[in-house]
């Protein structure tokens, strides 16, 4: 159920089941997914002034679709997990892969792929 304040049929409505969805389809529970798809519509309809009330952050912040991954606090990108890099190693019978640290099989598959 959408939160309050967001007419069922409308587009924050919308936008709450697709979010929603999309989490359980990447194997949130249900109670999370509810949350984060009810937190993300809140804020979008406060950075667009559809909401009574909101808070300065809400009102100031960069957009949730547009932040994506910036306070994962990480370094630059990961790219492929070891396990990855390590079966296509495989798969190209590369010999002393299961040594190699993630970094060696990247160079050995021929850098970032």
């Amino acid at each position: 159920m959408p939160p309050r304040g967001v007419r069922k049929g409308s587009k924050r409505a919308r936008q709450y089941e697709h979010i929603k969805d999309s989490l359980r389809e990447r194997g949130s529970s249900e109670a999370t997914a509810e949350e984060i798809a009810a937190r993300t519509v809140n804020k979008e309809r406060a950075r667009s002034g559809e909401a009574k009330e909101s808070s300065r952050l809400s009102r100031t912040d960069i957009s949730s679709g547009r932040r994506g991954g910036i306070r994962s606090h990480r370094k630059g990108p990961r790219g492929r997990t070891r396990d990855q890099l390590y079966e296509e190693a495989r798969e190209r019978n590369i010999e002393g892969r299961s040594k190699m640290t993630k970094a060696e099989l990247e160079r050995a598959l021929g850098g970032r792929s």
